[in-house]
C-alpha cells in the first residue's frame, strides 16, 4: 500500500519519480504500441462474435467507475428494444474457462463486480479470461442476446470490437504518461469512440486532457440499505442520526465514494482499503462506529462472510450513473450499423 500511494501521487504531477521511471514508460509504450500494430496486421489473432460488441474500459490504471456505467449502458440498450448481456474477465475468480453469474454467485467463483451486475442489470452474464470464449459461451446460452458489453477488456484485443467506451474521471489523464512513469496503460491519443468523464465538474481543462468531446457521467446514491436486510432503507442524509460514522470503500478511487458521502452532508471516519478487497482480515473488527457505509461492490463480498453479513453497522449505498440520453443514442446508432457475421 505504501508503495502503490507513493506512485499514485507521483502520477498526478511530473515530479522527480515520474520523471527517472519516464525512459522505462517509454518502452512500455511501445510495446503496447507493437502489440496493436501485431493484432491490426492479423498477426495475433482476434475474435468476432456474431453481434455487436460494446467495450467498457479504461486507459488509466485503477477504477474510474466502469461498473455502474456498464449496468446503465445494459438498461439503456434494453429500452431502447436490444437484449443485452455482459461478459467480464472476472477478476480473482476461480477456474479457467467459461462461467455464468448468477446472483446467487460468490465473489470467489466469478468476480465481485460480475455480481453486482448481474445483480443489478438482471441480464446475462459470463466470465473468462478469454471474452471472446465467454462471449460464445454466452450467446449459446442466451440466443436472445443480440448486443455485448464488456465490462472492462478495452485492452483485450483478442476480441474485436464495434463501439469503445473510454472512460476517465476528475483525474483525467494523471502527468499524461504511460507506466511506470504515469497512470496511463496507453497513450491518450489512443483512439475510441466514446470519452465518458465521470466527475462532478467538466471544466475545460479535464475535457482537454481527455480529448475528443467527452460526455459527463455522476454518480447518484440517495438511500443506505442495512446490509443484514436490503429492505431496511433511510434516506442517505438520515444516516447521520445513527451516531458516529465510518465509511469503507475497496474500490480503484475510494475517495469519490467519500467525497459523494460528504456531499449528501455526511460526516464520517474514511476507511479506504485496496481495490477488490476480499475483507477476510475482519476489517471492522477494531471500528468504533456506530454504523459503517460502504459500496455495492463491498457489500457482495461482505454478504458471504457471516460475521460481516450479521452485522447490524454494515450499510450499503447504492449507486446509479446518470449520462446525458444523447450517449446512448450515439451508441445504438453505431450497434445497427454493424454488419453482422
Amino acid at each position: 500500500m505504501t508503495l502503490e500511494s507513493t506512485l499514485t501521487r507521483a502520477w498526478l504531477k511530473r515530479g522527480p519519480l515520474a520523471c527517472a521511471l519516464y525512459p522505462v514508460s517509454l518502452l512500455f509504450r511501445a510495446l503496447a504500441g507493437l502489440r496493436g500494430l501485431l493484432y491490426r496486421a492479423g498477426v495475433l489473432k482476434s475474435s468476432r462474435l456474431p453481434v455487436p460488441v460494446i467495450v467498457v474500459g479504461n486507459i488509466f490504471i485503477g477504477g474510474t467507475g466502469k461498473t455502474p456505467l456498464t449496468i446503465w449502458l445494459v438498461e439503456q440498450l434494453r429500452a431502447h428494444g436490444m437484449r443485452p448481456g455482459v461478459v467480464s474477465r472476472g477478476f480473482g475468480s476461480k477456474g479457467d474457462g467459461p462461467r455464468p453469474v448468477t446472483a446467487l454467485s460468490t465473489p470467489a467463483q466469478v468476480g465481485d463486480e460480475p455480481v453486482l451486475i448481474a445483480t443489478r442489470a438482471a441480464c446475462p452474464v459470463f466470465v473468462c479470461r478469454d471474452r471472446a470464449a465467454a462471449g460464445r459461451a454466452l450467446l449459446a446460452a442466451h440466443p436472445e442476446v443480440n448486443v455485448i458489453v464488456t465490462d472492462d477488456g478495452l485492452q483485450h484485443y483478442a476480441l474485436q470490437r464495434d463501439v469503445e467506451v473510454v472512460l476517465f474521471d476528475g483525474r483525467g489523464v494523471g502527468n499524461g504518461w504511460t507506466l511506470p512513469a504515469g497512470p496511463l496503460r496507453e497513450p491518450p491519443s489512443r483512439r475510441r469512440d466514446v470519452t465518458i468523464v465521470n466527475a462532478p465538474a467538466l471544466t475545460p481543462q479535464l475535457a482537454a486532457s481527455v480529448g475528443g468531446m467527452p460526455f459527463r457521467m455522476t454518480l447518484a446514491g440517495t438511500v443506505a440499505e442495512r446490509l443484514a436486510d436490503r429492505r431496511d432503507r433511510v434516506p442517505l442524509g438520515a444516516m447521520n442520526d445513527r451516531g458516529r460514522l465510518a465509511a469503507a470503500a475497496g474500490i480503484g478511487n475510494p475517495q469519490r465514494f467519500f467525497r459523494m458521502l460528504a456531499d449528501a452532508g455526511l460526516a464520517f471516519e474514511a476507511l479506504p482499503l485496496p481495490d477488490h478487497h476480499d475483507f477476510l482480515d475482519r476489517p471492522f473488527a477494531h471500528v468504533t462506529a456506530d454504523a459503517i457505509l460502504m459500496t455495492e461492490k463491498d457489500a457482495v463480498k461482505c454478504a458471504h462472510i457471516e460475521e460481516l453479513r450479521n452485522d447490524p453497522r454494515l450499510w450499503v449505498v447504492p449507486v446509479s450513473a446518470q449520462l446525458d440520453a444523447a450517449l446512448i443514442a450515439h451508441i445504438v446508432e453505431k450497434c445497427r450499423g454493424r454488419t453482422f457475421a
